[in-house]
């Protein structure tokens, strides 16, 4: 009986998890694992003279996707873009600045999303759905390719703060002082997003991940309303479409309660952790409900040595026997020396 589940297990252990099962080892991906830390990255960025132009170039996109699986063999290559991809789509002037991260001219009224477009523009959305396609293209059946998304809110503090702040205040402020106004824009942002995610998963993405980086800052209260519920009706709205969909959620900051919630309203696949999450208290709040992701401090990472061992270890004993998927708490820093994600994976994969 068992060599007959096997059989009708995805061959990618991650998707595999993803649906629940308990690998034979446990998969590993890394959040910006393609990126600045690399210098095969470093180069491929300097050809193609801004990061703009590395995002929608589909050949320069599939490249840097590609490179940390060659380099490290992940179980998932995650599409190498930017979730500010959809704000710019619907119109909006985006610049990103070397030192600076990206800039864009602010939303701050119904008037100024009035002069927005309704749905994404085709020309900016079409680069990166060939991209998937090529990068699908070249990945061996084992390895998964992940898609992706910013959640509304997280998507929504870019739009209305023209760049990130330290706790988004603008936003928040937003959402208080003009609910109307804030409405519509997340109305706007489920919809499109739910389209770009759709069009990834018929591209060739086997998973796609909604990465709410900026929930940490919400109260409960707002948690449900900005978080739970946007995501929610963005889920709905994909499987209206891909009914199979796979679907990651990563609720940077979000406490062990409202985890629970999210993963009960939303119907989401997985959560991510983010480093700073109680694993033990996550895992029994959840109950096996869904899969884990996560969440290796990324300065951890950094130290590298017994240290970083020690947090491995740690990890991998507070999820053995759960659907894991071994990842950061956050993405990969530039500075981290390659020789310790070589440590990582080895750690991981002889546990």
């Amino acid at each position: 009986m068992k060599d007959a589940v096997d059989d009708m297990l995805p061959r990618s252990i991650i998707l595999q998890a993803l649906a629940g099962h308990v690998p034979d080892r446990t998969p590993v991906w890394m959040m910006r694992q393609a990126g600045r830390y690399l210098p095969e990255y470093r180069e491929l960025r300097a050809k193609a003279g801004d990061f703009l132009s590395l995002c929608y170039n589909p050949d320069y996109a599939t490249e840097v996707t590609l490179q940390p699986i060659r380099r490290f063999g992940f179980d998932a290559a995650i599409l190498f873009s930017d979730i500010l991809v959809v704000p710019h789509a619907l119109g909006m002037k985006l610049a990103f600045e070397t030192g600076e991260g990206p800039r864009l001219d602010p939303v701050k009224s119904l008037s100024d999303l009035k002069g927005l477009r309704e749905t994404l523009d085709p020309s900016r959305t079409s680069p990166v759905f060939e991209a998937v396609a090529k990068i699908r293209a070249s990945l061996l059946a084992e390895t998964a390719l992940l898609g992706f998304c910013g959640a509304p809110w997280t998507v929504a503090t870019y739009m209305i703060a023209g760049r990130g702040t330290p706790d988004q205040a603008p936003a928040r402020l937003a959402s208080l002082t003009d609910p109307a106004f804030f409405d519509t824009l997340i109305d706007r942002l489920v919809e499109v997003s739910a389209d770009y995610l759709v069009g990834q998963l018929e591209a060739g993405a086997d998973a796609v991940q909604i990465f709410d980086s900026w929930s940490g800052v919400l109260d409960p209260e707002s948690f449900v309303r900005w978080t739970i519920r946007p995501i929610a009706r963005l889920v709905r709205l994909v499987r209206t479409k891909r009914p199979d969909a796979r679907i990651i959620a990563f609720p940077k900051g979000a406490t062990p309660a409202g985890l629970t919630r999210l993963v009960e309203e939303t119907g989401v696949d997985a959560v991510g952790l983010d480093w700073t999450a109680e694993r033990k208290a996550v895992r029994l709040a959840l109950g096996g409900k869904v899969a884990l992701q996560g969440n290796l401090d990324p300065l951890a990472l950094i130290a590298g040595g017994a240290g970083l061992d020690a947090a491995i270890d740690a990890l991998m004993a507070d999820l053995r026997g759960a659907a894991h998927i071994f990842n950061l708490g956050h993405g990969i820093r530039p500075e981290t020396p390659i020789a310790h994600v070589e440590q990582m994976l080895k750690r991981v994969r002889g546990f």
